[in-house]
Protein backbone atom coordinates (compact mmCIF):
# COMPACT_ATOMS: atom_id res chain seq x y z
CA UNK A 1 0.00 0.00 0.00
CA UNK A 2 1.15 2.90 -0.98
CA UNK A 3 1.43 6.62 1.19
CA UNK A 4 -0.76 8.11 -1.83
CA UNK A 5 -3.66 5.39 -1.28
CA UNK A 6 -3.96 5.89 2.36
CA UNK A 7 -6.02 9.05 2.36
CA UNK A 8 -8.36 7.63 -0.21
CA UNK A 9 -8.94 4.83 2.15
CA UNK A 10 -9.80 6.19 5.12
CA UNK A 11 -11.99 8.48 3.19
CA UNK A 12 -13.72 5.34 2.19
CA UNK A 13 -13.61 3.81 6.02
CA UNK A 14 -15.15 7.29 6.98
CA UNK A 15 -17.31 7.13 4.31
CA UNK A 16 -19.04 3.56 4.98
CA UNK A 17 -19.06 4.16 8.55
CA UNK A 18 -21.13 7.36 8.23
CA UNK A 19 -23.72 5.07 5.36
CA UNK A 20 -23.72 2.36 8.06
CA UNK A 21 -24.98 4.51 10.79
CA UNK A 22 -22.37 3.80 12.86
CA UNK A 23 -20.96 7.29 12.30
CA UNK A 24 -21.84 9.69 15.71
CA UNK A 25 -23.06 13.31 14.39
CA UNK A 26 -20.76 16.02 15.24
CA UNK A 27 -23.43 17.65 17.82
CA UNK A 28 -23.70 14.52 19.37
CA UNK A 29 -19.46 14.27 19.85
CA UNK A 30 -19.85 18.07 20.67
CA UNK A 31 -21.97 17.31 23.82
CA UNK A 32 -20.01 14.22 24.80
CA UNK A 33 -16.85 16.62 24.68
CA UNK A 34 -18.59 19.30 26.69
CA UNK A 35 -19.84 16.64 29.36
CA UNK A 36 -16.68 14.34 29.48
CA UNK A 37 -14.14 16.34 27.58
CA UNK A 38 -11.72 16.18 31.18
CA UNK A 39 -11.85 12.27 30.40
CA UNK A 40 -11.42 12.86 26.99
CA UNK A 41 -8.14 14.71 27.78
CA UNK A 42 -7.04 12.50 30.14
CA UNK A 43 -7.15 9.82 27.51
CA UNK A 44 -4.96 11.72 25.16
CA UNK A 45 -2.38 12.05 27.98
CA UNK A 46 -2.05 9.23 29.05
CA UNK A 47 -1.64 8.04 25.26
CA UNK A 48 0.71 10.76 25.06
CA UNK A 49 3.21 9.09 27.52
CA UNK A 50 4.02 6.76 25.76
CA UNK A 51 6.71 8.53 23.94
CA UNK A 52 8.42 7.97 26.97
CA UNK A 53 7.22 4.74 28.36
CA UNK A 54 10.68 3.17 29.10
CA UNK A 55 11.84 6.10 31.14
CA UNK A 56 8.61 5.51 33.33
CA UNK A 57 8.66 1.60 33.61
CA UNK A 58 12.86 2.29 34.10
CA UNK A 59 11.92 4.52 37.22
CA UNK A 60 9.21 2.39 38.37
CA UNK A 61 11.17 -0.95 38.70
CA UNK A 62 14.73 0.57 39.21
CA UNK A 63 13.47 3.42 42.02
CA UNK A 64 11.89 0.65 44.43
CA UNK A 65 14.82 -1.66 43.71
CA UNK A 66 17.61 0.50 44.39
CA UNK A 67 16.09 2.70 47.52
CA UNK A 68 15.12 -0.95 49.39
CA UNK A 69 18.25 -2.44 48.65
CA UNK A 70 20.08 0.21 49.41
CA UNK A 71 18.18 2.34 52.50
CA UNK A 72 15.75 -0.55 53.34
CA UNK A 73 18.56 -3.90 53.71
CA UNK A 74 21.71 -1.91 53.58
CA UNK A 75 21.57 1.03 55.87
CA UNK A 76 18.75 -0.82 57.46
CA UNK A 77 21.00 -3.11 58.99
CA UNK A 78 23.36 -1.19 60.35
CA UNK A 79 20.05 0.72 62.35
CA UNK A 80 18.97 -2.34 63.61
CA UNK A 81 22.19 -3.19 64.89
CA UNK A 82 22.93 -0.04 66.79
CA UNK A 83 19.51 1.09 67.63
CA UNK A 84 17.03 -2.21 67.48
CA UNK A 85 14.80 -0.74 64.81
CA UNK A 86 12.74 2.44 64.55
CA UNK A 87 9.22 3.17 66.33
CA UNK A 88 9.19 -0.23 67.46
CA UNK A 89 9.80 -2.11 63.90
CA UNK A 90 13.17 -3.23 61.73
CA UNK A 91 14.15 0.05 59.76
CA UNK A 92 13.10 -1.81 56.43
CA UNK A 93 9.22 -1.78 57.79
CA UNK A 94 9.91 1.88 58.94
CA UNK A 95 11.30 3.13 55.63
CA UNK A 96 9.40 1.53 53.27
CA UNK A 97 6.22 3.57 53.40
CA UNK A 98 8.32 6.54 53.23
CA UNK A 99 10.43 5.95 50.05
CA UNK A 100 6.53 5.06 48.46
CA UNK A 101 5.67 8.14 49.08
CA UNK A 102 8.61 10.12 48.70
CA UNK A 103 9.28 8.69 44.79
CA UNK A 104 6.01 9.03 43.70
CA UNK A 105 5.49 12.60 45.29
CA UNK A 106 9.31 13.51 43.34
CA UNK A 107 7.66 12.35 40.01
CA UNK A 108 5.05 15.16 40.25
CA UNK A 109 8.19 17.60 40.16
CA UNK A 110 8.85 16.16 37.17
CA UNK A 111 5.01 15.91 35.15
CA UNK A 112 3.66 19.12 36.30
CA UNK A 113 6.58 22.03 35.05
CA UNK A 114 7.95 21.59 31.95
CA UNK A 115 5.33 19.11 30.31
CA UNK A 116 2.98 22.03 31.43
CA UNK A 117 5.50 25.13 29.92
CA UNK A 118 5.34 22.82 26.54
CA UNK A 119 1.96 22.71 26.55
CA UNK A 120 1.54 26.28 26.29
CA UNK A 121 4.96 27.75 24.90
CA UNK A 122 6.26 24.27 22.84
CA UNK A 123 4.08 21.91 21.35
CA UNK A 124 0.74 24.37 22.37
CA UNK A 125 -1.32 21.13 22.85
CA UNK A 126 -3.35 23.01 25.34
CA UNK A 127 -4.63 25.59 22.88
CA UNK A 128 -5.18 22.99 20.54
CA UNK A 129 -7.66 21.00 22.87
CA UNK A 130 -8.99 24.42 23.93
CA UNK A 131 -10.10 25.06 20.02
CA UNK A 132 -12.37 21.67 20.57
CA UNK A 133 -15.52 21.60 22.32
CA UNK A 134 -13.50 20.84 25.65
CA UNK A 135 -13.34 24.17 28.05
CA UNK A 136 -10.04 25.33 29.38
CA UNK A 137 -11.00 23.73 33.09
CA UNK A 138 -11.68 20.29 31.31
CA UNK A 139 -7.83 20.04 30.41
CA UNK A 140 -7.08 21.35 33.50
CA UNK A 141 -8.40 18.42 35.68
CA UNK A 142 -7.94 16.05 32.60
CA UNK A 143 -3.76 16.59 33.23
CA UNK A 144 -4.50 16.02 37.17
CA UNK A 145 -6.43 13.12 36.17
CA UNK A 146 -4.07 11.70 33.80
CA UNK A 147 -1.34 11.85 35.93
CA UNK A 148 -2.97 10.54 38.92
CA UNK A 149 -3.74 7.38 37.22
CA UNK A 150 -0.11 6.84 36.42
CA UNK A 151 0.90 7.69 39.82
CA UNK A 152 -1.13 4.78 40.99
CA UNK A 153 0.43 2.35 38.92
CA UNK A 154 3.59 3.22 39.81
CA UNK A 155 2.57 3.15 43.35
CA UNK A 156 0.84 -0.27 42.73
CA UNK A 157 4.66 -1.46 41.61
CA UNK A 158 6.48 -0.35 44.48
CA UNK A 159 4.20 -1.70 46.78
CA UNK A 160 4.54 -4.94 45.13
CA UNK A 161 8.43 -4.87 45.90
CA UNK A 162 7.59 -3.62 49.41
CA UNK A 163 5.41 -7.21 49.81
CA UNK A 164 8.78 -8.58 48.25
CA UNK A 165 11.00 -7.23 50.45
CA UNK A 166 8.73 -8.10 53.64
CA UNK A 167 8.61 -4.48 54.74
CA UNK A 168 4.83 -4.81 54.92
CA UNK A 169 2.91 -6.19 58.14
CA UNK A 170 -0.54 -4.76 57.91
CA UNK A 171 -3.26 -5.92 55.52
CA UNK A 172 -4.38 -2.56 55.09
CA UNK A 173 -1.10 -1.82 53.62
CA UNK A 174 -2.72 -1.62 50.11
CA UNK A 175 -4.31 1.63 50.72
CA UNK A 176 -0.29 2.97 50.15
CA UNK A 177 -1.62 2.75 46.54
CA UNK A 178 -4.28 5.46 46.83
CA UNK A 179 -2.28 7.29 49.77
CA UNK A 180 0.59 7.90 47.45
CA UNK A 181 -0.82 9.29 44.32
CA UNK A 182 -3.10 11.81 46.55
CA UNK A 183 0.53 13.02 48.24
CA UNK A 184 1.92 13.69 44.33
CA UNK A 185 -1.40 15.35 43.62
CA UNK A 186 -1.68 17.37 46.42
CA UNK A 187 2.04 18.70 45.82
CA UNK A 188 1.66 18.31 42.12
CA UNK A 189 -1.69 20.33 41.50
CA UNK A 190 -0.50 23.82 43.04
CA UNK A 191 2.35 23.17 41.31
CA UNK A 192 0.34 22.66 37.99
CA UNK A 193 -0.97 26.33 38.20
CA UNK A 194 2.36 27.76 39.29
CA UNK A 195 3.51 26.54 36.30
CA UNK A 196 0.68 27.31 34.31
CA UNK A 197 1.80 30.88 34.94
CA UNK A 198 5.10 30.85 33.83
CA UNK A 199 5.92 31.82 29.98
CA UNK A 200 9.34 31.43 29.62
CA UNK A 201 11.63 29.07 31.55
CA UNK A 202 14.18 29.97 33.96
CA UNK A 203 15.24 29.01 37.13
CA UNK A 204 11.86 29.06 38.55
CA UNK A 205 11.55 24.84 38.03
CA UNK A 206 15.46 24.51 39.27
CA UNK A 207 14.57 26.62 41.88
CA UNK A 208 11.46 24.41 42.77
CA UNK A 209 13.81 21.24 42.63
CA UNK A 210 16.46 22.48 44.85
CA UNK A 211 15.23 24.14 47.39
CA UNK A 212 11.35 22.70 47.81
CA UNK A 213 11.55 18.83 46.72
CA UNK A 214 14.84 17.85 47.87
CA UNK A 215 14.22 19.69 51.33
CA UNK A 216 11.11 17.69 51.52
CA UNK A 217 12.88 14.48 50.45
CA UNK A 218 15.68 14.59 53.23
CA UNK A 219 13.23 16.31 56.22
CA UNK A 220 10.01 15.36 56.33
CA UNK A 221 10.61 12.44 57.75
CA UNK A 222 11.31 10.07 55.14
CA UNK A 223 14.01 8.64 56.82
CA UNK A 224 13.33 8.88 60.30
CA UNK A 225 10.77 10.46 62.70
CA UNK A 226 10.30 13.79 62.39
CA UNK A 227 10.60 14.33 66.18
CA UNK A 228 13.87 13.34 66.07
CA UNK A 229 15.18 15.95 63.97
CA UNK A 230 15.82 19.92 65.66
CA UNK A 231 12.97 21.91 66.06
CA UNK A 232 13.39 24.60 63.92
CA UNK A 233 13.94 22.59 61.37
CA UNK A 234 10.65 20.06 61.43
CA UNK A 235 8.18 22.59 60.12
CA UNK A 236 9.48 21.46 56.79
CA UNK A 237 7.46 18.10 57.43
CA UNK A 238 4.48 19.76 58.87
CA UNK A 239 3.93 21.63 55.42
CA UNK A 240 4.76 19.11 53.63
CA UNK A 241 2.43 16.86 51.68
CA UNK A 242 4.98 13.96 51.67
CA UNK A 243 5.25 14.30 55.25
CA UNK A 244 1.28 14.00 55.72
CA UNK A 245 1.33 11.09 53.21
CA UNK A 246 4.32 9.55 54.45
CA UNK A 247 2.63 9.54 58.08
CA UNK A 248 -0.45 8.19 56.56
CA UNK A 249 1.57 5.55 54.32
CA UNK A 250 3.38 4.14 58.26
CA UNK A 251 -0.05 3.89 59.92
CA UNK A 252 -1.57 1.54 57.10
CA UNK A 253 1.97 -0.12 56.74
CA UNK A 254 2.53 -1.81 59.93
CA UNK A 255 0.50 0.12 62.52
CA UNK A 256 2.04 2.90 63.28
CA UNK A 257 0.56 4.78 66.46
CA UNK A 258 -1.66 7.58 65.39
CA UNK A 259 -4.49 9.83 67.48
CA UNK A 260 -7.57 9.49 64.99
CA UNK A 261 -7.75 12.94 64.68
CA UNK A 262 -4.50 13.74 63.38
CA UNK A 263 -5.01 10.58 61.07
CA UNK A 264 -8.08 12.79 59.80
CA UNK A 265 -5.84 16.00 59.77
CA UNK A 266 -3.46 14.49 57.41
CA UNK A 267 -6.21 12.86 54.88
CA UNK A 268 -7.80 16.52 55.15
CA UNK A 269 -4.46 18.40 54.38
CA UNK A 270 -3.98 16.54 51.68
CA UNK A 271 -7.64 16.93 50.52
CA UNK A 272 -7.40 20.73 50.85
CA UNK A 273 -3.84 21.11 48.83
CA UNK A 274 -5.27 18.85 45.83
CA UNK A 275 -9.11 20.59 45.64
CA UNK A 276 -7.25 24.28 46.34
CA UNK A 277 -4.65 23.61 43.99
CA UNK A 278 -7.02 22.05 40.89
CA UNK A 279 -9.10 24.89 41.51
CA UNK A 280 -6.17 27.38 41.00
CA UNK A 281 -4.78 25.50 37.76
CA UNK A 282 -8.30 25.78 36.09
CA UNK A 283 -8.57 29.29 36.81
CA UNK A 284 -5.17 30.19 35.05
CA UNK A 285 -5.61 27.47 32.36
CA UNK A 286 -8.68 29.38 31.76
CA UNK A 287 -6.87 32.92 31.85
CA UNK A 288 -4.32 32.20 29.53
CA UNK A 289 -6.76 29.95 26.89
CA UNK A 290 -9.34 32.22 26.81
CA UNK A 291 -7.73 35.87 26.07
Amino acid sequence: MTEDTRPALAVADSNRLAYSGGGVPASAQARRARRWGWWLYAEYRLASMRAYLQTIALRAIGLPLLYLSSMGLGLGALVDSGAGGVDGVSYLVFVGPGLLVSCIVMEASGEFTFPVMSGFKWQKHYFAASASPLSPSQVALGEVVAVGLRFVVESAVFWGFLLLYGAITAPSSWLMIVIAPLAALAFGAPLLAFAATQNDEGFQFSFIQRFVVMPMFLFAGTFFPLAAMPPYLQWIGWVSPMWHGTQLARVVGYGMPNPPWLTALHVLVLLVLLVGGTWLATRVFTRRLTR
